[in-house]
């Protein structure tokens, strides 16, 4: 062997060295920024991910939902269930099985899902379906979607024609059931 190819087997090797220990350095400054870039991650992003799949979502104040997550939107989501959908609350989620383990991230989202809570509330008003308001205390109203405002809905509830106001931040979810 002469002494040029002893020579580039050191070089070689004083490189794999370098690369080592570059690699090595880099490893923890990696890992800050892979924890640092996910806290920029929503729940609702994860949610995005993991639309048409079979999830439960823990409910506060409904308990366990269980069902096809059909639409993820700002604010809310849509979950198909055996003859009932739920318009679920984002901020009433506790906790969610059987999502996506990626993330979908808003700018990839589609312009239909920018609507938030009050459309979907006035899709149901303008169905007039029976449905179930249910609150984060665990209290619930049953009747049909009047109106829709900026932070409440309008229930006509059976009580002779009762209105009944209820209010955006203690909403949990609304069940209604398809035919």
């Amino acid at each position: 062997m002469g002494w040029e190819e002893e020579l580039f087997g050191y070089l070689d090797d004083l490189e794999g060295q370098a690369a080592a220990l570059y690699d090595a350095e880099r490893a923890p400054e990696l890992a800050d920024r892979s924890r640092a870039e996910y806290q920029q991650v929503t729940l609702a992003s994860r949610l995005m991910a993991s639309v048409d799949r079979e999830v439960t979502l823990e409910v506060v104040g409904v308990g366990a939902v269980s069902g096809e997550l059909a639409r993820v939107a700002t604010g809310w989501c849509l979950l198909r269930g055996a003859g009932q959908d739920w318009v679920v609350r984002l901020d009433a989620v506790a906790a969610v099985h059987g999502g996506a383990e990626r993330a979908l991230p808003e700018v990839a989202w589609p312009p239909v899902a920018r609507l938030g809570l009050t459309a979907a509330l006035r899709r149901l008003a303008d169905s007039a379906e029976p449905c179930s308001l249910r609150l984060v205390d665990g209290r619930s109203h049953d009747g049909v979607l009047l109106r829709v405002g900026a932070d409440f809905v309008e229930v006509a509830t059976g009580d002779a024609g009762r209105v009944l106001l209820v209010a955006f931040g203690l909403l949990a979810a609304v069940q209604s059931r398809r035919a």
